[in-house]
This record gives C-alpha cells, structure tokens and sequence, in this order.
C-alpha cells in the first residue's frame, strides 16, 4: 500500500533531481558560452511513459542569446551547446529543444 506521504516523498526527491539537472545545464551553458540570455526548462514531465524517458534521462529546452553563434549556422550552434553539455548528453539528457539566437537576431524577434 502506497501511503500519500510516500507519493510525496518521491514527487520531491523528483524535483529535486530534475532542478539540479537544470542548474547542471545552465552551468555549463554559461561556462562555454557566457550567454546574455539563459532560459532552460525541464519538460520531462511532458513525457512520462514516452519510451526515451524510461531510462530517467529528461527533456529539456534552451532558450540561449550569445555572442559565440554569430556566423555560425542552426547545426554550429547546436553542435557547440552539445559540446559544452558533453556527458550530460548521454547520463542526463534524452531530448534538448535549442532556440539558439545572436543579440542581433534576438532584438530583430523583438520588433
């Protein structure tokens, strides 16, 4: 028998491994390619019993504005935040959905 305090117990531990997954990301993130913006967001919960989330890895999605994508195309970029991931890629990460922008093309969504 489940008791309401176990639920509890686990829905918490959860958060709690989902919240340092996202501080692990940004972390890195920042390390690599100081962004001026940084937004990551744990949407694993959009994917339970999804057969890629079974292994406990999560989903996620960045919304990142830095410098070190100027000149560079959609798959540089998403290839340099691989990069600076690296094994979180493989231990904590199933599924990243990147909006990676310049400054310039951040102030040009914004009008």
């Amino acid at each position: 028998m489940t008791h309401e305090s176990d639920r509890a117990g686990a829905s918490s531990a959860a958060d709690a491994r989902a919240s340092a997954r996202v501080q692990a990301i940004e972390h890195a993130l920042r390390a690599a390619l100081s962004p001026e913006e940084l937004r990551v967001e744990d949407e694993s919960h959009q994917h339970r019993g999804h057969a890629g989330a079974a292994d406990g890895r999560g989903h996620f999605r960045v919304h990142i504005v830095a410098r070190a994508f100027e000149g560079r195309s959609r798959i540089e970029r998403h290839r340099l935040l691989y990069q600076a991931l690296g094994e979180q890629m493989t231990t904590d990460i199933h599924a990243l959905a990147i909006h990676a922008f310049t400054p310039e093309e951040r102030a040009q969504k914004a009008t």
